[in-house]
């Protein structure tokens, strides 16, 4: 038998975990499996699947490794204030609901982040019928496990504003726990972004830190995708290390740094559009084939 490769074992772990890290940056994918390899004192790829295969202890580490858990309450603080002064408004001005979604929540401070937001820019009486509850998803299932139990470490806390600590949270044996008053206003499910259909008729979507580490064909998928899933007008909310060239291939403009508007014409994204013309013009000129 020949010694495995990465593409083999990219191609058995899709299999064991349904992660596609050919849909990752190689370079820096590789470089963390290789180190994670040399952690576990494994010689190559297969002993490494053989191990992960077979321990389910090994293969829960390996996917919280895979999916990048860090994160914490209002990370980039400066982009939150954006949000909470600037961003948050114009949507509200819109009727009805607002339909909030958190592509990939983590351990769920992202999406209780944004919920504690909202609670603050409406008055408490009209919070419940204005804002839908916080669509939360991720990939892990031990993070979204969690994300529900609501109980986070000091260190999580500690780019939030003063005052909302009591205001949202109980102080129990050295950790913060969620109130019920906010995590109310959340929902998680689980979600891959790679594979699995998005929400539709969002005003905003938050997608922090994610982007990075993705192939850029699957970035431009990803983008499309986003914008079918926003209403027109919506925005899109990407993290600090993030930003996209040329937003209007996508259908969207640059609303400020790390926000951007879908642009409020219907239809497919301009990208979507121009790959079905070129389909539509192969197909004529080979017959149909």
């Amino acid at each position: 038998m020949r010694e495995w490769d990465y593409n083999d074992f990219t191609i058995a772990a899709y299999r064991l975990t349904g992660v596609d890290l050919t849909a990752y940056n190689e370079r820096q994918m590789k470089r963390r499996i290789d180190s994670f390899l040399m952690r576990n004192q494994c010689r190559n790829y297969y002993e490494y699947y053989m191990m992960i295969s077979s321990d389910p202890e090994q293969l829960r580490r390996f996917t919280d490794f895979l999916t990048i858990n860090v994160t914490e309450f209002f990370r980039n603080p400066l982009q939150w204030e954006t949000l909470g002064t600037e961003v948050l408004p114009e949507l509200l001005e819109r009727p009805g609901p607002m339909k909030i979604w958190s592509s990939a929540c983590s351990t769920g401070e992202e999406p209780y982040s944004v919920a504690l937001l909202m609670n603050e820019s409406l008055h408490s009486c009209a919070f419940p019928f204005r804002v839908m509850p916080v669509l939360a998803t991720d990939i892990d299932d031990q993070a979204i496990a969690k994300a529900k139990q609501g109980d986070y470490l000091p260190d999580s806390l500690k780019n939030l504003p003063e005052g909302y600590c009591d205001k949202y949270f109980d102080f129990q044996n050295g950790r913060f726990h969620i109130k019920d008053r906010l995590s109310s206003f959340v929902r998680f499910q689980k979600l891959n972004l790679l594979k699995d259909l998005y929400p539709r008729e969002c005003h905003l979507i938050l997608c922090r830190n994610v982007m990075i580490y993705f192939t850029q064909e699957a970035k431009d998928r990803m983008y499309r995708q986003f914008y079918n899933a926003l209403l027109p007008g919506g925005v899109l909310f990407l993290g600090s290390t993030e930003q996209i060239l040329n937003p209007e291939r996508y259908g969207l403009t640059l609303l400020r740094p790390f926000f951007y508007r879908k642009e409020t014409g219907e239809g497919a994204c301009p990208a979507e559009q121009l790959e079905n013309s070129h389909r539509q013009i192969h197909k004529d000129s080979t017959g149909g084939i």
